[in-house]
């Protein structure tokens, strides 16, 4: 049975940072591109980062180039997200996804629509 387990969310005050987690199990983490998408009440959920299978390639949302940054230890069998001068507009729930599918991991680039395995998400509140 695959899980993945999101932890690291919060409320934080407009420019400070969050580290989010996800560690998985049942699968073999690298294997997967992983990646982090978020939805925010009322709108689609939407990609935020990926990071290739060896960790040596990574890929970002506009919203957030500069102030995410997406990691993996796949001896750990977990994937981060360290996000810095948070801003009220990164509220949302958080989900840590799994991609097996994705071919040459260049531009991890995960689509909602083809993610095999999602965590259950973790609630980012950033306050003004």
């Amino acid at each position: 049975q695959v899980q993945l387990v999101e932890s690291g969310g919060g409320l934080v005050q407009a420019g400070g940072s969050l580290r989010l987690s996800c560690v998985a199990s049942g699968l073999t983490f690298s294997n997967y591109v992983m990646g982090w998408f978020r939805q925010a009440p009322g709108k689609e959920r939407e990609f935020v980062a990926g990071i290739s299978r060896s960790g040596g390639n990574t890929y970002y949302a506009d919203s957030v180039k500069g102030r995410f940054t997406i990691s993996r230890d796949n001896a750990k069998k977990t994937a981060y997200l360290q996000m810095n001068s948070l801003n009220p507009e990164d509220t949302a729930v958080y989900y840590c996804a799994a991609d097996f599918k994705i071919v040459g991991d260049i531009i991890p680039s995960l689509s909602q629509y083809l993610v095999d395995y999602w965590g259950q998400g973790t609630q980012v509140t950033v306050s003004s």
